[in-house]
């Protein structure tokens, strides 16, 4: 893992087209500005376990909407 530090309004670059920017810093939160292509899904962590679970109960309970 690849540990940095950005302070207000400093961002990093990933792959050329995603752009990570710290917008605010507030006692022990950090939010964070992300612009990505569209076709770049972007979750919070627990967002995105929540789809994976979801689609892996798809795929388990219709087996045959794999095509």
């Amino acid at each position: 893992m690849l540990v940095l530090s950005r302070k207000k309004n400093e961002s990093i670059v990933i792959n050329n087209d995603i752009t990570i920017v710290v917008v605010e810093i507030r006692g022990d939160k950090v939010r964070l500005g992300v612009e990505a292509p569209r076709e770049v899904p972007v979750h919070r962590r627990e967002v995105y376990e929540a789809i994976q679970r979801s689609q892996q109960t798809d795929e388990t309970t219709n087996p045959a909407s794999q095509d």
